[in-house]
């Protein structure tokens, strides 16, 4: 098979991110391929893992995936500070005489959006709303990159996942666990140290946080896990995310000074798009009283260039404002009413760039994430648990479309799921051995032998 079917037989997706399928992404030919692993939020340790444990497969997916692309250029981009990392890299580099460049990054957020990385490495921004191969670039993943070795090498299929627990845990963990593994298996792996928590998928900034301890029990590894936090329940991320969105449009009308430092330390504003969360908050008070489309996408429209990075709310916003989501909130509001919103001709990024850079510590601080700061996982521990339940929508686009039954016996990479034709989706493999004890269109629960 053509790496593009392979890729797409093993149900390979965006590891890091949103889970896009990448035989779609990688269906094309780029001048640059660039590997993301700086690990865009605080306290993931992940993608560091697999930069010092897989660095040779990591090379060598890169090969066949520059290859394929016919890419002039080649590089893993990553925090300068990552010092083990990056000897890893370079002696698998040296070891596959590849063709591949270290680019060594500062230690900022977001240092791990792929558009900021686009435009450290090429100069080019990618155009609002866009991606990368617009501008001749292709961003993938650590995990990514690693599974499609593994899937060009060796045939496997995405089974099981790596990922870290931090936060209120006895120390950090990284896991390998199979897709389809509780959430609440893989805290208790790490030993938690508070009984009653709340829980954060993926980095503090973005991540999505769980309090109720119904749906956390409900929740499980997937294809684009690759950390959870564990906090108290009366932390500060975990508050803001309790006031409902009319308190956050009162705030905004009331508090809001117009200093505009939502904006000028906004990453994408940066890069040079049309995103002045400043002017949204301005107008907010006259959203009720606009008729005309035209002067409402005049107020609001810029609202759909917001990446939800949370810069603004989360470190910039000295009234502790929300501009994100507020722009959330308006983006569906634009959608509502039809309004659709020009891109920038020809961004190109604002001479102070490098003068608005978030100092990860700095944001680890505000975000009272102190404690945890500067703690790493040393160990892998493998977890078999003897259930899984695998859902059939763990990518952008369609759900897999079910393929077993219940009272089916499975083995480690069956397709369980099928791509669903017609549009964006990814294979679904079961990722161990049993039999089906359930299976509906959200998913298939395993009993493992």
């Amino acid at each position: 098979m053509s790496l593009i079917e392979t890729v797409k037989d093993a149900g390979i997706v965006g590891a890091g991110g949103a889970g896009f399928p990448t035989h779609v992404k990688l269906n094309t030919k780029a001048e640059y391929f660039i590997v993301n692993a700086a690990e865009c939020e605080p306290l993931i340790e992940t993608d560091k893992y697999l930069c010092r444990t897989f660095a040779d497969e990591l090379i060598k997916g890169i090969m066949y995936i520059s290859q394929h692309l016919e890419a002039k250029k080649s590089y893993i981009a990553l925090k300068a500070k990552y010092k083990a990392e990056i000897a890893a890299l370079e002696e698998a580099i040296q070891k596959n005489n590849a063709d591949i460049e270290i680019f060594a990054m500062r230690t900022f957020y977001p240092a791990g959006d792929e558009q900021i990385i686009v435009e450290q490495i090429t100069g080019r921004t990618v155009p609002e709303r866009g991606i990368p191969i617009e501008v001749g670039a292709v961003v993938d993943n650590v995990g990514t990159v690693i599974s499609i070795y593994e899937a060009m090498a060796e045939g496997t299929k995405v089974t099981d996942k790596y990922l870290s627990v931090v936060g209120e845990v006895a120390e950090p963990i990284m896991l390998k666990v199979p897709i389809g593994t509780s959430v609440r298996t893989c805290i208790e792996a790490a030993s938690p140290k508070i009984s009653d928590y709340a829980i954060i998928l993926g980095g503090p900034m973005m991540g999505r946080v769980f309090s109720d301890n119904g749906l956390i029990s409900q929740q499980v590894v997937t294809k684009t896990t690759g950390n959870i936090i564990v906090l108290p329940k009366d932390h500060y991320l975990v508050k803001r995310t309790e006031v409902s969105i009319e308190r956050i449009k009162h705030q905004a009308r009331s508090a809001c000074i117009q200093c505009r430092m939502c904006t000028d330390l906004c990453p994408r504003f940066q890069i040079g798009h049309s995103m002045r969360p400043h002017l949204v908050m301005r107008n907010i008070w006259r959203e009720d009283g606009l008729d005309s489309n035209e002067e409402f996408a005049k107020c609001f429209g810029e609202a759909v260039n917001c990446s939800s990075c949370g810069v603004c709310e989360m470190f910039s916003c000295p009234m502790g404002l929300s501009p994100r989501q507020v722009n959330n909130y308006m983006k569906v509001k634009l959608r509502e009413r039809g309004i659709t919103i020009d891109k920038t001709p020809n961004p190109t990024a604002r001479p102070t760039i490098d003068l608005n850079r978030i100092p990860t510590d700095r944001l680890i601080a505000r975000l009272g994430l102190n404690q945890y700061n500067g703690l790493h996982a040393h160990t892998c521990t493998e977890l078999f648990p003897g259930e899984v339940f695998i859902p059939l929508a763990q990518h952008i686009g369609k759900p897999a479309e079910l393929a077993v039954k219940a009272g089916d016996t499975v083995h480690k990479g069956d397709v369980i799921g099928q791509a669903a034709e017609g549009g964006l989706s990814a294979n679904i493999h079961a990722s161990a051995d049993g039999t089906v004890t359930e299976a509906t269109p959200a998913g298939v629960r395993i009993n493992v032998n």
